[in-house]
């Protein structure tokens, strides 16, 4: 699985792997080309679209489960009322941070006084181990431009898996907030759209009281006019109050099958108005897995 991401360098940002355990219940498996990922959202969302959709058996079903590294998550079917899946967030973890904000600052090639200070710098787990920093302006936050070598050291030195930059002002009024996502680890700088660091996002804001839990649009990127769209919802589960993420797939290409007969590929835009190509080959020559290339 691994080779199969490291040729997709450059191309895409992760690769997916989902098998079928049973009726409603599949293994999804994530890669990016430098190692394993623990969780892709964007990637679970264009794979679970694809797959209720288009099995009749998943179609009329409103849960289905996928076992993941960071557990077993609901996948809620909307496709009926709103042509979306939404994922159910792993549970959160509130991890201990503490460093200065000159040292953030420095690491993200930024001005200190750039930081909102009214607001912690926080390490949430929502699905990876993600580095929260709130900034004052969306000026400010279009305009980050980090070197990906010095932000990859400082995320293994710190045992940071992403870094979610965020600000109250949008380009959109429709919207409530901007982020966007470093991810030099996984041997990329920016992430376009992620539901895993708006995940922990989400749980940031419901910990710190500044959202009820009702839909919001999440604009996220370094593109002014044109950021991608992430939705959030919260809900509980089995008492535990729980962020959603959410939207759809549209297909982008497909490709024949090979020589052997193994399979075909489909080129996916994951999320609601997200801007990424992904691939999705359905029977993958490697024992048969369904893999899915996400990417820009």
């Amino acid at each position: 699985m691994q080779e199969i991401a490291k040729g997709q360098k450059g191309i895409v940002s992760e690769v997916i792997f989902c098998a079928p355990l049973d009726i409603g219940l599949y293994s999804l498996k994530y890669y990016s080309s430098e190692c394993e990922v623990k969780f892709c959202g964007h990637g679970t969302i264009a794979c679970m679209y694809d797959l209720i959709k288009n099995e009749p058996a998943l179609l009329n079903k409103k849960t289905v489960i996928i076992h993941t590294r960071r557990g077993d998550l609901p996948v809620i079917n909307d496709i009926a009322n709103s042509d979306s899946v939404f994922i159910t967030a792993p549970v959160p973890e509130y991890l201990d941070f503490k460093m200065s904000v000159d040292e953030i600052a420095q690491n993200l090639n930024i001005l200190v006084e750039s930081i909102d200070q009214n607001y912690p710098v926080s390490l949430i787990n929502g699905g990876l181990r993600t580095l929260l920093v709130p900034i004052k302006s969306l000026n400010r936050i279009v305009n980050i431009l980090p070197k990906q070598s010095t932000l990859e050291g400082f995320c293994r030195n710190n045992d940071i898996e992403i870094i979610l930059v965020s600000s109250s002002e949008v380009s959109k009024n429709v919207n409530s907030f901007r982020t966007r996502v470093f991810a030099p680890k996984f041997g990329y700088l920016e992430d376009p759209a992620t539901g895993s660091g708006n995940s922990a996002f989400g749980y940031y804001l419901l910990q710190k009281k500044v959202w009820d839990g009702e839909i919001i649009s999440i604009e996220q990127g370094p593109n002014l006019d044109y950021p991608n769209i992430v939705k959030l919802k919260a809900t509980s589960v089995d008492g535990v109050q729980r962020v959603l993420f959410g939207g759809n797939a549209v297909v982008k290409y497909i490709e024949n099958s090979d020589n052997n007969g193994q399979g075909y590929i489909i080129g996916k835009f994951p999320m609601v108005q997200i801007r990424l190509s992904i691939t999705l080959a359905k029977r993958s020559c490697l024992r048969k897995i369904p893999t899915i290339l996400t990417g820009y």
